[in-house]
């Protein structure tokens, strides 16, 4: 498990701020396959510039990978991260 410094904390947590990057989290930890974007697309209606916007903040928080394959985008969960990321919230 990954050990996360007080600025990674303080990134998670700003970026599960938003209601709609948290909701976007939760359908991709949910997901029994690697969603693309389009399938993000579908849950939220959201465009594909905001889309792109919220799977950047994420992926910078480490919360999840995107591994390009060809025009698609699969995204992962990376509950990893998101195990030690509780962890340390249930240290405080």
């Amino acid at each position: 498990m990954p050990r996360l410094d007080d600025d990674q904390v303080a990134l998670i947590s700003k970026a599960l701020a938003d209601p709609k990057r948290f909701e976007m989290l939760r359908r991709i930890a949910a997901a029994n396959d690697a969603p693309t974007c389009s399938c993000v697309r579908e849950w939220l209606g959201l465009s594909p510039a905001t889309i792109s916007h919220h799977l950047r903040e994420l992926e910078a928080a480490g919360l999840i990978n995107i591994e390009r394959v060809g025009k698609f985008a699969h995204i992962s969960f990376r509950r990893d991260v998101w195990n030690a990321y509780t962890d340390r919230l249930r240290a405080l």
